[in-house]
């Protein structure tokens, strides 16, 4: 009845339910035990607990565990399926495998591409950490110019892009990160991130990075330019508030003061993951959304019916 994107996991006194949304844009699997089975949204929760993963629950179904074992039911299908892209860019663990694709292997294989769409002379490639870390070996073992590291993460501070106003999310960008002088200063740097929303983290970043002696900066992106809003469950702001969507590359370019920034294309993000273009949701960067997203007023919500 729900329309949108989900994974449940639901517990009663006696029973254990999953429930994948019928695109699968979020992910659920199936795991296993000695004495049991298990359910979580990423394959690295059942590394954790010595669980052998089963499988991946499949879009549209309903895994039912009880005392007697367990019983699938497929209760229904979307017209495709739709996995979001964007577990695999930035909110899926490193270490986890998402219906059958590393998200480690496919950072890196990102990375790799963008080194041969976007070359550039350098001395050392940096990642702006964590999520960045594979795309940026990656691109230093296609380059061959040297990874090394050039921003230290503070490890008590969370994400800052969903920071609800500027002035915390540049708090916390002053708070999370802070570059290794003696690693990056005098050196033309190939820093890699994973993406841009508003533009304001990558600024910062730039600049501490030639606060602390760099010669040169250049920015890539292991993913492309997100140019529309997501209604299913990445908390992107408004349209207008998304420097893709209101500037070129180029305007974005003087906007963070790189030197030079280039993004991995769609079709390079792509074949990043081993999936065909159609299985997996690409709305943020093509607007082309897997289902409809009706409108309320001037803004485009879900509701349930």
């Amino acid at each position: 009845m729900i329309k949108g994107s989900y994974a449940l996991v639901v517990m009663t006194g006696d029973c254990l339910i999953g429930v994948r949304d019928p695109y699968g844009l979020r992910p659920l699997c199936l795991g296993l035990l000695a004495d049991g089975y298990v359910l979580a949204s990423e394959s690295c929760a059942l590394d954790v607990i010595g669980a052998e993963f089963v499988r991946d629950v499949e879009p549209g179904e309903i895994i039912i565990i009880n005392k007697t074992g367990l019983e699938s039911r497929k209760v229904q299908a979307g017209n495709r399926r739709a996995s979001c892209i964007f577990e695999y860019i930035y909110f899926a663990r490193s270490d986890s495998v998402i219906d059958g694709t590393s998200v480690y292997e496919a950072r890196k294989s990102a990375g790799k591409i963008l080194a041969q769409e976007h070359p550039v002379e350098a001395d050392m490639v940096i990642a702006v950490p964590d999520t960045s870390i594979p795309a940026a070996m990656g691109y230093a073992e296609a380059s061959g110019i040297p990874f090394g590291e050039g921003l230290v993460k503070n490890r008590y501070v969370g994400r800052t892009f969903i920071q609800p106003e500027q002035e915390l999310r540049e708090t916390s960008v002053r708070l999370k990160l802070n570059p290794v002088r003696c690693n990056v200063s005098g050196k033309r740097i190939v820093m890699i991130d994973d993406s841009i929303v508003r533009g304001t983290t990558g600024r910062q970043i730039v600049s501490m990075l030639r606060m602390a002696g760099a010669r040169e900066v250049h920015l890539r992106i292991s993913s492309p330019p997100v140019v529309h809003c997501c209604h299913f469950g990445i908390d992107t702001p408004d349209r207008e508030q998304l420097i893709g969507a209101v500037k070129t590359i180029e305007q974005i370019r003087v906007a963070i003061g790189a030197d030079s920034l280039g993004y991995l294309s769609i079709e390079g993000l792509v074949r990043s993951t081993g999936r065909r273009a159609e299985h997996l949701c690409l709305a943020c960067f093509q607007g082309e959304y897997p289902m409809e997203v009706p409108m309320v007023g001037n803004k485009k919500v879900f509701e349930s019916k």
